[in-house]
């Protein structure tokens, strides 16, 4: 393991690779547009799913479930080769559980400043009180939906990103399904566990805290731990920063 490396510790020609980035929660695939931009300039293929229910994905929200999200990404790796797969936020339950259903086509597995979960948990029960999202989310429980409230967002997803993407990023959220958030993962040692693993932390992230983070990692090591001088979203804020952590995990697969 690598304790709390930089990004720029790992900078070296890596070889091309398949990334697959699936965004977390409220977000949808256009997210990804400055940090894709990025791996592809530097000769990487990127894949970025849209989750049902998010971005402009129609699927209507009752049919939403973690299993539904879990297809979604799977499908993504029918036509890439052992990719590397990347969750953010939520995702990290997702990309978790698709590791557990299909270890031998992962290549790594790297959580983005994510939810890392222990078996039999869900995403709800690892928010902490440290966050800002707790105490700042409605449910609206008839629809089945939660959102955060927008006078919190700029602190706990944009904090050092740029008045252009803030605003695009208010343009395009959507209320997230309630029902995936509930549902527990699990998983076994002899699957998901003998995936390769990174994690980005990110030292400025109001919405999963560096003490969230660390937490989580103090239960389960990754193989790689790499941090970022950024907030909730360095995909927008720190493009260039996050694409040569991501490379870095390269040697993991």
């Amino acid at each position: 393991m690598v304790p709390y490396a930089t990004a720029t510790q790992f900078a070296g020609a890596v070889p091309m690779t398949t990334f697959v980035l699936v965004h977390g929660a409220y977000h949808g695939a256009w997210c990804w547009y400055r940090l894709r931009a990025e791996l592809q300039a530097r000769g990487h293929t990127v894949v970025t799913p849209e989750l049902p229910a998010h971005g402009t994905d129609t699927t209507p929200v009752a049919d939403v479930s973690l299993e539904a999200y879990v297809d979604r990404i799977c499908e993504t790796l029918d036509d890439a080769d052992e990719p590397v797969l990347v969750g953010h936020s939520m995702s990290g339950i997702c990309i978790t559980q698709a590791a557990e259903r299909r270890p031998d086509d992962v290549g790594a597995l790297v959580y983005l400043t994510a939810y890392l979960p222990a078996d039999e948990e869900t995403m709800l029960d690892q928010r902490s009180d440290a966050s800002i999202l707790p105490e700042n989310f409605e449910i609206d429980e008839e629809r089945g939906v939660g959102w955060v409230r927008e006078s919190v967002l700029d602190e706990a997803f944009y904090g050092d990103c740029s008045i252009e993407d803030r605003a695009l990023a208010r343009s395009l959220l959507r209320p997230e399904p309630m029902a995936p958030l509930s549902t527990p993962v699990a998983f076994t040692e002899s699957r998901f566990g003998d995936v390769p693993k990174a994690y980005l932390r990110c030292s400025k992230d109001r919405a999963i805290t560096l003490q969230q983070q660390d937490a989580m990692l103090d239960r389960r090591a990754c193989d790689v731990v790499i941090t970022l001088q950024a907030s909730h979203s360095p995909f927008l804020s720190v493009p260039i920063e996050t694409a040569s952590a991501l490379e870095a995990t390269v040697e993991l697969t």
